[in-house]
Order: structure tokens, then C-alpha cells, then sequence
């Protein structure tokens, strides 16, 4: 007999998002998946998100969650209550294209070290530009700073195929990110401290620590909306960026890097900070201060999801810029990802 192929769970975080269920969910339904399992997982919405799937889509597995958990513990309580080989975690506001789970699939089962991967995601709203949250496959800076192929910081390049190549990356995005389910336990899951924001990461991180690979895979593709919940420029945004990139740097670097990376890290925040409210907004600026604070509090009294294996230095990682990603940037007025990270 043939072999069947992997069962996926794909799994979508609903809160008060029922107008994205509505609009993106047929296309999801539509995917073409031989072993799919479709589960909505609802973050106690006070919408009216489960009846209207309970009506319109009743092959879809509801997962009612007893309140607000966020995006990491909302994940993690409902990947303890599904069981299949791989989760297709993927955000309410993406739009699918058919066949587009099977090539992703492919990758991962070329090796059991292959552990997760993300499609190509572009703008919903201008279908040939890259998204914010993941493009092409996400990077790191030598101080910790995310960027990704296609995206660098707040620019983001059209897609002319030229990264449609599959590649090693650091991190992928968790706006549509496959994962197997074993490695996803065996890490400890998203860490709830973070509530959402850089929590795939932080995970990814510790993926690679435990010597695993992570991909993007650009034959698959997906669009996605974006700032569905909180939108760029959002100051509670902005709080749990500048936060949990400063825990999942103190997570995760040896102590070789942490001790001087991390106040070198401060000083350029601080720049940001005040940046930003010279230039009249105050709230980002807020945001910044309040995060800082927040990163001290967690050092001294915050729960702790440390790294199961020994950290290694920051370069020795695949998808690792060695340079200051600012500096190329801000500095020397590098744009694309191609002119930041020469070949």
C-alpha cells in the first residue's frame, strides 16, 4: 500500500476576528491537502466567531479557549489537545493559494532534522510586495535585531523571484509556520511570557540550539493581511517588540555576548526613543521607556523558559547577519536584503 502522507493539524488563533474567518477561511478549506485537519482555536472572543463557524463551516474543529491567553499561551494550550505530525500555525487574516501545504510538506520530510518552514508571504493589499511579518524567511542581526529576506526593518521589496530559492533561515514567521509537532513539545512550546510578538523567534532559537533546521520554502505561497490585531505603530505593539527581543536576547545568547550585547542593545532603544519623540511621537517613545522597565522586572522576578541545551554564539547560527543591522541601514542607506547580506 501507498504511504500516507503526514497528518496536519492547521491550527487558527481566532480573537474577535470573525470578518477574517469569513473572507480567508474558504480559501484555507480549499487547500488540497489529502491529511488536513482544520482547527479553529477561539481566544474567548466576544464576538459572534464560534456561531458563525458552527453554522457556516461545521467540518471545521472548534477549540474554545476559557479566556484571552495571547498568541503564545493561546497556541500552547491548543497544541496540548491536538495530536498529528505537524501544526500549520497560521493567523486568521492569511489568504492561501491551492497546493500550497504540500510543498512545505516535501521540505520537512527530506530529513528528520528539517523541523519548520514558512511559505512565501506577500502583502494582501499589493500582492507583489513582501510582508512585514516574515517575507521570504527571517534573519538576525549579530545584536539581535529581525529582519528577513525581502524586509528590512520598515522596507519592504517587490517580489521579482529573487528569493525563490528554498534556504536555511533563522526564524519563521508564525503567520504561517509549520512545524512538527514533536519538536514544537520537545522545545517547550512558545513562551507565554511574551504574550505575542517574537515569541517564533525566541522558539526558533531554541530550535536551532537543539541542532535543528529551519526553512523558507517560496514554492509555497500565502498573502497575508497583516496587523490584524494590533496594527504597526500601535504602542502596545511597540512595548512587546522592544521587550521580548531584550528577554529572548538574555534567553538565549551565551554569557560571552549577553553581558555587553544586551546595554549596547539599551543604548541604540534609547536612540530609537528619543528619535522618535523628537519627532513628535510621544507614545513611542513611552513604549520604549515601559519596556525597559518591563525586561528589568522579568530579569529579577519574571518566570523563566530557559534553553533545554548549551547556547552557542550568536554567528555560529544559520540565518546570522555579522554585522549591526542599523548601522547597514540607517547608515550606509542599504534597502534590500540582497545589499545587507552579501552572497
Amino acid at each position: 500500500m501507498p504511504q500516507q502522507p503526514p497528518l496536519v493539524a492547521l491550527v487558527i488563533l481566532n480573537w474577535n476576528g470573525r470578518h477574517h474567518l469569513q473572507q480567508f477561511l474558504p480559501s484555507v478549506i480549499r487547500s488540497g491537502y489529502e491529511r488536513l485537519q482544520i482547527v479553529v482555536a477561539d481566544n474567548a472572543s466576544s464576538d459572534d466567531s464560534l456561531q458563525y463557524l458552527q453554522t457556516h463551516f461545521p467540518e471545521v474543529m472548534l477549540l474554545p479557549l476559557s479566556e484571552n491567553f495571547g498568541f503564545a499561551k493561546g497556541y500552547n494550550e491548543a497544541l496540548k489537545k491536538i495530536d498529528a505530525d505537524y501544526y500549520m500555525l497560521l493567523n486568521s487574516d492569511v489568504e492561501v493559494t491551492p497546493g500550497w501545504l504540500q510543498p512545505m510538506v516535501q521540505l520537512l520530510e527530506q530529513h528528520p532534522n528539517n523541523t519548520a518552514c514558512q511559505p512565501k508571504i506577500l502583502a494582501y493589499k499589493n500582492k507583489d510586495v513582501f510582508e512585514y511579518a516574515g517575507a521570504a524567511g527571517g534573519w538576525l542581526d549579530a545584536y539581535g535585531y529581525p529582519f528577513a529576506r525581502g524586509r528590512v526593518f520598515d522596507y519592504c521589496e517587490y517580489d521579482k523571484g529573487q528569493y525563490d530559492n528554498p534556504q536555511q533561515v533563522f526564524w519563521a514567521s508564525g503567520a504561517a509556520l509549520l512545524i512538527r509537532s514533536a519538536d514544537f513539545h520537545a522545545a517547550g512550546g512558545f513562551d507565554e511570557y511574551f504574550f505575542a510578538h517574537q515569541e517564533e523567534i525566541d522558539l526558533c532559537w531554541r530550535l536551532q540550539l537543539m541542532g535543528k533546521k529551519l526553512y523558507c520554502c517560496p514554492q509555497s505561497v500565502v498573502y497575508h493581511v497583516g496587523g490584524g490585531t494590533l496594527p504597526r505603530g500601535n504602542s502596545r505593539k511597540t512595548f512587546l517588540n522592544f521587550r521580548n527581543n531584550q528577554i529572548m536576547l538574555a534567553k538565549n545568547l551565551p554569557w560571552s555576548e549577553k553581558w555587553w550585547k544586551i546595554p549596547f542593545r539599551q543604548m541604540l532603544d534609547a536612540l530609537s526613543a528619543w528619535k522618535g519623540l523628537l519627532s513628535g511621537d510621544g507614545g513611542y517613545f513611552i513604549a520604549i521607556v515601559k519596556a525597559h522597565i518591563a525586561f528589568a522586572r522579568w530579569v529579577f522576578f519574571g518566570s523563566r523558559q530557559w534553553v533545554p541545551v548549551r547556547r552557542k554564539p550568536l554567528t555560529q547560527l544559520q540565518g546570522v547577519l555579522r554585522r549591526n543591522l542599523v548601522w547597514q541601514h540607517f547608515v550606509l542607506a542599504k534597502k534590500k536584503f540582497s545589499e545587507v547580506v552579501k552572497s
